[in-house]
């Protein structure tokens, strides 16, 4: 019986993952095929109980429901637990498996584009969702000093900041209102960008106007974009938006593959199987 595994959001249709998830399945002699579920918000409770079939290995999440699956889930993983947000359910046995593999793909992101040794410790996160909550995370877990989180609608924000507290107890973490004056403020403080909102989905849209960012920006954007970000002359964002996508896929996707096959499922075909891969 061939396996499946689904990608569940609204919309999908943009997603490059059934593509890049297949061809890992196909090159590991996974037996698994990968699916797209367009799934609203009301419909997310049974798309998620139809996971517990047989044939199901497991699932990722994305927009716009990777904080609304976490009490739909058996169990969480420590650092799904810590961030309030799924983006891969694993399935164990009849159990559900909540996992976040973003944290993951944008730390090896930023390693590779950045360097450690030359990380800035200021940044600013646009959006309060599930990715956005990810990108907090790791901000955090890598020593930032101080991380404004912007988002259309404040009280978003404010709760995503709560959510952190403890943990970012050594560091400044803040909401603040989207407006132009307050990011153009912002930005001339800071070194690091990211957009983590769906906006930039349509090629046309851009979350912040390219006369806000000064020259010496670094931009990271979470979404699908067929070409770079606008930015002025100078300016970091546009040239490493595609660099970006691939560094943060490719860690993430690994992880998910050994989220989902960890098991010992009877997908695995070959001895040690892909759990077992880097």
């Amino acid at each position: 019986m061939t396996n499946r595994v689904v990608l569940i959001g609204h919309p999908v249709a943009h997603s490059f993952s059934g593509g890049m998830q297949q061809a890992a399945f196909d090159a590991l002699e996974i037996d698994a095929r990968y699916e797209l579920w367009d799934r609203r918000p009301l419909d997310l409770a049974d798309a998620i109980a139809e996971l517990r079939g047989d044939d199901f290995l497991g699932a990722n999440i994305t927009i716009p429901h990777k904080e609304h699956v976490v009490p739909l889930v058996d169990k969480l993983s420590e650092e799904a637990q810590a961030i309030g947000a799924v983006n891969v359910i694993a399935r164990d046995g009849k159990k559900l498996i909540g996992h976040n593999t973003d944290v993951a793909g944008f730390k090896s992101a930023l390693d590779k584009i950045v360097g450690r040794q030359k990380m800035p410790r200021h940044a600013i996160v646009l959006g309060a969702g599930g990715a956005a909550r990810a990108v907090v995370y790791a901000l955090i877990t890598e020593g930032f000093q101080r991380v404004v989180v912007f988002n259309r609608h404040l009280h978003r924000a404010e709760g995503m900041v709560r959510h952190f507290g403890r943990s970012a107890s050594h560091m400044d973490l803040r909401a603040m209102p989207w407006h132009n004056s307050v990011l153009e403020a912002e930005l001339a403080k800071t070194k690091l960008l990211v957009n983590a909102t769906s906006i930039g989905t349509v090629p046309t849209e851009t979350p912040i106007p390219a006369e806000l960012l000064p020259s010496d920006l670094l931009v990271m954007d979470l979404v699908y974009k067929p070409a770079p970000v606008a930015a002025p002359s100078g300016c970091r964002g546009g040239a490493l938006h595609h660099a970006e996508r691939r560094a943060h896929a490719a860690p993430a996707g690994r992880a998910f593959i050994r989220a989902v096959d960890r098991q010992g499922s009877p997908a695995r075909r070959h001895a040690g199987g892909a759990g077992s891969r880097p």
